[in-house]
């Protein structure tokens, strides 16, 4: 009987639907484990096809294609260790999210997914069928069980794998990326192990898909919940743990101990990895903007840079008369301090073209809003064009704030094709840039040291678009804006609920008001990475259509929140 079991760790990046691609870097990984002498490779839930797949594994024709592209790299799997990898299993009985193992060309289990997330972003109870819950498997004598992703945020599968004799517990996710989302997975598997007795392996991903982020942050525990490894968060790691057998059962040898870094730092390599990955598994290499002068566009500017490198990021400033100098020369004092290319194209003829060719229906009327839009679309329109002919992405540069209560122009400053700071708060935005410019690390490609000029974080927020305007003059000072929307959107508290916490009734009520009345255009805005529990697109679903308002009745109450995996 051995008493000593080393698994190869294999926390990759996976795109959706490159099956020969995923196909090779699982193999790759699975070589590197048979150079170490493992017993087993293991990868993530679903790395085959990569996740979230949404209604692509409805497909029969994808699912006909991944299922040839596993078997054969199940056939490739001879003359070393077992390998684990995610992938879809269609049959008679349903169509199932499986973890596929292969040993000596052969396969040696298929695990079928059976608890199926269905709450925040997943959806799974369209796409999958619940498998039964599997026993356990052995590789070189060991007895593993292996509960996929949400499996494992539920005692009754492991505690099933452990009655019917598991040793040790792998468990491969597809798990995105929150702010503090690691306690979270570490409590409910620090709750399986000590259900169980089993030391148990946590696997996750990393790399951005759409609007989500997988972090990685695999880890390995022990018996009482004893942190026994800890890789680092949204890095590509290969890399083995050893378990020894004692008179306990099995162990895990203390392995690597990887630090995990403050959330401003993992909220912005969530930013910087959402972009790059969006942005390279779909073809692009080039992103362009408006560059305004303003907070939201520099930090834009600078996630850019560090995702793509400064050479790669266009930056235009279009100005009218009402751009202040000082927005001019902030703009150019940021494309300066990150050697960014800086273009600049007046919008003041291409206005009053457009007025011109209007006043005749604006005949009587007063200037209101609807001439600050003109401006904020024909900026839309130019960077457009840009994109158009030099095939650089449009990254638009609305924050969180802004998108909830409407405060963008649709088809103006709205226009783009990703938007990175759009799970945000612009309260955050500010933090953001003062922790960017304390703190560079490696995995920045654009320049060390104080990169955004602190007059673009100090002064106070306009998108001037009239005479001295300020964003207070439409809207709540942001502090107050955003603990409101935080309430509203990430808590889902009521306006009773709020008025204890201290905020007026009537800046709530108007913070609600303009909150659903912008459905419409968030339901056309660019997708972003998804850094909070409550990201607009599948986090908050809302009715664009929607006459119902809190009437401010009743009493304030907490309200449950169910975890997700």
């Amino acid at each position: 009987m051995a008493d000593r079991f080393r698994l190869t760790l294999a926390q990759l990046n996976p795109t959706v639907g490159a099956l020969q691609a995923n196909a090779d870097k699982a193999y790759a990984a699975w070589q590197q484990g048979r150079a170490a002498g493992a017993d087993m490779v293991a990868l993530p839930e679903m790395f085959l096809t990569g996740y979230q797949t949404q209604d692509l594994i409805a497909k029969r024709a994808f699912v006909r294609d991944a299922t040839a592209a596993m078997e054969a790299l199940g056939a490739r799997i001879t003359d070393g260790p077992a390998l684990g990898i995610g992938g879809p299993f269609w049959d008679d009985s349903g169509q199932y999210n499986a973890y596929w193992v292969w040993k000596d060309g052969k396969l040696v289990a298929r695990m079928l997914k059976h608890e199926l997330p269905h709450k925040g972003i997943f959806d799974e109870y369209r796409l999958f069928d619940i498998g039964p819950i599997s026993g356990p498997y052995a590789i070189n004598g060991v007895r593993i069980g292996s509960p996929i992703c949400e499996d494992a945020w539920h005692p009754d599968v492991t505690e099933t794998l452990a009655e019917t004799g598991a040793e040790i517990l792998i468990v491969p996710n597809g798990s995105p990326y929150y702010r503090s989302k690691l306690d979270t997975r570490m409590n409910h598997m620090v709750a399986r192990v000590t259900e169980t007795g089993l030391p148990l392996v946590y696997l996750n991903a990393v790399g951005g898909q759409d609007d989500q982020v997988f972090d990685g942050a695999s880890f390995v525990l022990n018996r009482h919940g004893v942190l026994a490894a800890q890789f680092a968060p949204f890095d590509e790691i290969v890399d083995h743990v050893d378990f020894e057998r004692g008179v306990d059962g099995w162990a895990c040898v203390a392995g690597r101990d990887d630090p995990q870094p403050s959330e401003w730092e993992q909220d912005y390599r969530a930013m910087v990895m959402g972009t790059a990955d969006y942005l390279g598994k779909s073809g692009f290499s080039k992103v362009v903007l408006g560059l305004s002068g303003g907070i939201d566009s520099a930090l834009v500017a600078t996630i850019a840079a560090d995702a793509l490198g400064p050479e790669n990021v266009h930056c235009v400033m279009l100005p009218s008369e009402y751009t202040s100098q000082s927005s001019l020369d902030d703009a150019a004092d940021l494309a300066t301090r990150q050697n960014m290319r800086l273009d600049t194209v007046k919008i003041d003829g291409a206005r009053d073209a457009v007025n011109g060719a209007l006043a005749h229906l604006m005949a009587g009327t007063k200037p209101d809003v609807t001439e600050e839009n003109i401006q904020s679309r024909l900026r839309g329109v130019m960077l457009m064009a840009i994109s158009n002919k030099f095939g650089e992405m449009l990254l638009t540069t609305g924050n969180k704030s802004e998108m909830a209560v409407g405060y963008a122009t649709i088809y103006g400053d709205m226009n783009g094709g990703y938007n990175p700071i759009k799970d945000l708060y612009k309260t955050r935005v500010f933090e953001t840039c003062r922790w960017r410019n304390a703190n560079h690390r490696d995995w920045m490609k654009g320049a060390p040291g104080e990169v955004i000029p602190p007059n673009i974080i100090d002064k106070p927020p306009s998108a001037e678009l009239r005479p001295d305007q300020r964003d207070d003059d439409s809207l709540p000072p942001y502090p107050v804006l955003d603990a409101i929307l935080e309430g509203l959107v990430e808590d889902d508290a009521s306006v009773v609920d709020l008025v204890a916490r201290g905020f007026e009734h009537d800046t709530i009520k108007k913070v609600e008001h303009l909150l659903y009345i912008a459905e419409w255009k968030r339901f056309q805005s660019a997708p972003g990475p998804r850094i909070s529990r409550k990201a607009f697109w599948l986090d908050r679903r809302y009715p664009m259509v929607n006459r119902w308002r809190d009437t401010g009745h009743g009493r304030a109450r907490p309200e449950p929140r169910e975890p997700e995996s």
